[in-house]
């Protein structure tokens, strides 16, 4: 644990780090260096802190800012918006906070590395008089491209930035591209870019804002992206300013030195211009980035899973949380449930790994309420989050038990930072074993051993392996018989050492576990490390979206120290970067579409091919397809299909939609549209054509409609069915 006495070097080198970052980022905004030379700041650091593009080893620590710790008490806001008996008002927490607790060794101790923080950007400074709450939660943005001043300045951030990456941790930003303030009820939902006022929601002469009349009723997918959420001032993504602000902003932030970005509401926005602004971000650099769409269920809901395999990036994963949390929380649900969406996932999403899970979020109530304040039943939970696929997530606080039903009592103040509390003790024994042991990172699931109180599974990736046993029983144990495990043979102790009640098992040359009772809340996690791999595995690759040139990062184990070759199906990428565990390449000129990477070491071996790379076209925008007049019986939807990969390259079963007809201020039946992500600066061929709910498919006649897309911004063509 590094104390704060050890740093007053490391504190010196810090401001000189923080003067040279500032010195950088101004060089960037008055263009004297490319946006590129940013990264130079953090080019020192090691491997795990400057890839951004992969999360896969890593354990994220969300805070709500304004709660976690006041580290300087000159920036609490004043007035009737700081208030620290009131959970609506804020409370001081701020960046310097956060960096004082990775300087005393209390993040570093707990073994996260990554910390998702709130969104840093200047937000509303009144009083909402819908609800009588200040925004301490930082999602009523205001100024995208200055700080949140409750929060601290722009050197504060930068210095967050340089302690973290110190210290070996990451820093995520939720990022708020959905919507302003509560129009009528603070600021008018105004916008500012950089002090300069863009648009209020009432004076919105450039069509900054989107205005249907009724708030979203969360029937349709289209009422839910058109439609305020809650009377929020709805951002009208497909304005041109309105894009090229969101990609500027979060250009600016990641130049800063942000590691990864957690979108709010992705299901509140058009996919098209998501995946346009994703494929903006992705150009310049490969930051890990996660959405959150929020889903109440356990079953595979297929909007949810094919935006999670198709929009490029990662989601938040509530069908996991939501089965943790009904098996160990409110037991709603057995593991035999828990056991079964962990299976289910692993084919419903294409790249279960890097979907982000955790069990609970400011959106949540707090484990320890759901779980009748059972502090095991949260270690023990936690036990599974750790170990089980995917990019694990803890919200601040849970670590210290505590406890709150809705928001806002799920966002109090963060109550101790005492390092000897249970829960705490057993995250920093499990977390570094996701950069240790690969089998975390990157290993498949096979369930071992299951009823509806006890679920034993098993991760592995080549020949590591980790075995995980829990009992979420208050007063049964259970003899567990007839185990197997790809645990080599020999003796394994539990890695939290007992802390949970684990004991050490034997496994027999033949993979058989010798009987052991796993007591009523006992868990425990025993690994073997393999010593390294002879042959190569490609665990990740990330980002999984991206055009030719962009540079992307492969991840696994065995490829050696000497640099081999990486194929995209059979052509050859240019090698940026080569290390047994890390590579970074260029993504080279291929036909758009789904392509297998292959690795191949120096020595001639090939690894396992990473299937469904998807390399777009060339750079998005996005444009709005309107088509009128196209009348259709009830249960028949028009769909748009082209003559480019973004369209579906002719094919009726790759067509996009169905598309909308139900937004006043857009287009109401006969008349369909959608906002679609295609290549920019392209002459391209469409039509729309019809489905029924028999799959029978009736085209347009006529020639094909060609439209010339903008090389920037967004753009809308307006057609009649013919």
């Amino acid at each position: 644990m590094r104390q704060v006495s050890e740093n007053t070097g490391k504190k010196f080198l810090r401001k000189i780090a923080v003067i040279m970052a500032a010195l950088l980022v101004v060089l960037v905004a008055y263009g004297v260096l490319g946006s590129a030379t940013v990264s130079l700041a953090t080019s020192v650091q090691d491997t795990d802190v400057t890839n951004k593009a992969s999360f896969s080893t890593d354990v994220i620590y969300q805070i709500v800012t304004d709660r976690f710790y006041d580290g300087d008490k000159s920036n609490n806001p004043t007035g009737n918006v700081f208030n620290t008996s009131d959970l609506t008002k804020y409370h001081g927490g701020d960046w310097k906070g956060i960096i004082a607790k990775i300087e005393d060794g209390y993040l570093t101790g707990l073994g996260v590395t990554a910390l998702w923080i709130s969104s840093p950007v200047k937000n509303i400074t009144v009083i909402d008089g819908s609800n009588n709450n200040a925004s301490y939660h930082g999602y009523w943005g205001k100024d995208f491209f200055q700080t949140n001043a409750a929060f601290g300045s722009l050197s504060d951030f930068q210095e967050l930035i340089s302690v973290a990456h110190a210290h070996g941790i990451k820093i995520v930003i939720d990022f708020v591209p959905n919507h302003t303030s509560i129009g009528v009820y603070s600021e008018d939902g105004a916008l500012y870019r950089d002090g300069s006022l863009v648009s209020t929601y009432s004076n919105d002469s450039q069509g900054i804002f989107n205005h249907e009349k009724e708030w979203s009723d969360f029937g349709t997918a289209e009422n839910q992206i058109y439609h305020s959420i809650y009377g929020l001032s709805d951002l009208n993504q497909q304005n041109s300013t309105v894009d090229k602000y969101m990609k500027d902003s979060a250009d600016m932030w990641i130049g800063l030195g942000v590691d990864g970005i957690r979108v709010d509401a992705v299901k509140h926005m058009s996919y098209g211009w998501l995946k346009n602004w994703l494929g903006s971000i992705y150009s310049k650099e490969g930051v890990f980035t996660f959405g959150e769409w929020y889903y109440g269920g356990i079953t595979n809901d297929a909007e949810f899973s094919n935006f999670t395999n198709t929009s490029g990036m990662s989601l938040l994963d509530f069908r996991f949380a939501n089965a943790l949390r009904n098996a160990l929380g409110s037991k709603t649900g057995t593991m035999v449930d828990l056991s079964s969406v962990v299976s289910s996932t692993s084919t419903d999403f294409d790249e279960v790994n890097d979907q982000v899970t955790f069990m609970d979020s400011h959106d949540m109530s707090r484990f320890m309420t759901l779980s009748g304040n059972n502090a095991r039943a949260v270690e023990d939970a936690y036990v599974i989050m750790l170990t089980s696929r995917g990019v694990p997530n803890i919200y601040y606080g849970s670590e210290q038990y505590m406890t709150g039903s809705a928001d806002p009592n799920n966002r109090g103040d963060m109550t101790s930072f005492s390092t000897a509390s249970t829960a705490y003790q057993v995250i920093s024994k499990i977390a570094p074993l996701r950069k240790s042991n690969p089998a975390l990172a990157y290993g498949t699931t096979a369930e071992r051993w299951v009823n509806n109180d006890v679920y034993i599974y098993e991760r592995q990736f080549g020949n590591s392996v980790v075995l995980t046993a829990v009992n979420r029983s208050s007063d049964t144990g259970y003899d567990i018989t007839g185990l197997y495990t790809n645990l080599p043979a020999g003796n394994y102790n539990d890695v939290m050492q007992g802390l949970l009640g684990g004991n050490n098992i034997t496994v027999a040359g033949n993979k058989a576990v010798t009987a052991f009772n796993l007591a009523a809340g006992e868990a425990a996690v025993w690994e073997y490390t393999a010593p390294g791999s002879s042959a190569p595995i490609i665990g990740n690759v990330d980002p999984n979206m991206g055009k030719a040139g962009n540079v992307i990062t492969i991840t696994g184990e065995g490829f050696g120290d000497s640099t081999g070759t990486v194929k995209f199906d059979t052509a050859a990428a240019t090698v940026n970067l080569w290390s047994d565990t890390m590579i970074k390449v260029t993504v080279p000129s291929v036909a758009a579409g789904k392509h297998k990477i292959y690795v191949t070491t120096s020595s001639g071996t090939t690894s396992n091919a990473y299937d469904g790379y998807d390399v777009l076209t060339g750079a998005q925008v996005s444009v709005r397809f309107m088509v009128n007049n196209a009348t259709t019986a009830y249960g028949t939807n028009v769909y748009l299909v082209g003559n480019c990969y973004e369209l579906g390259n002719w094919n009726a079963a790759k067509a996009i939609g169905p598309i909308y007809n139900s937004t006043a201020t857009i287009g109401l039946y006969p008349t369909w549209f959608m906002d679609v992500n295609v290549p920019a600066g392209t002459t391209i061929e469409y039509k729309f054509i019809k489905k029924d709910s028999s799959g029978n498919v009736t085209w347009e006649s006529g020639s094909n409609h060609t439209f010339k897309t903008p090389a920037t911004g967004t753009a809308t063509v307006s057609v009649n069915w013919q």
